[in-house]
């Protein structure tokens, strides 16, 4: 299993990438592994400002739906179109082409409450 140790995680299982106050999220290796195929990634709130732990979107795999969680709080500015068309970018490249959104952090401190990898592997086991 692929777990990036450059990247931070969260318990839900998405990884954020952190570049000044711009953040790009996606699910992890582990999560697009136990979802199978995906289908189809929904998110309607690009331009949205949502709080941390907030349904930003989901994930449709063949037999089964996902909400995905806003790990920090800020606003969605973008939304990888790449996935209207391949969704299954998430399954081959979770961590590259299958990045999910873009956003930038309202709240900095929120930062340091993401899992390192090392804690994220713990949680995977």
């Amino acid at each position: 299993m692929n777990i990036p140790a450059e990247l931070k995680y969260t318990k839900d299982h998405e990884w954020i990438k952190i570049d000044g106050n711009t953040a790009t999220i996606g699910i992890t290796d582990f999560a697009q592994s136990e979802l199978g195929d995906i289908v189809y990634v929904e998110v309607e709130t690009v331009d949205e400002t949502l709080d941390q732990e907030e349904i930003f979107g989901t994930v449709e795999a063949v037999k089964t739906v996902s909400d995905l969680f806003l790990p920090l709080t800020g606003q969605i500015i973008e939304f990888n179109e790449k996935l209207e068309n391949d969704p299954e970018l998430v399954n081959s490249d979770p961590y590259g082409d299958g990045w999910m959104i873009k956003m930038k952090i309202s709240d900095a401190s929120q930062v340091e409450e993401l899992l390192t990898a090392d804690a994220y592997k713990e949680l995977v086991g």
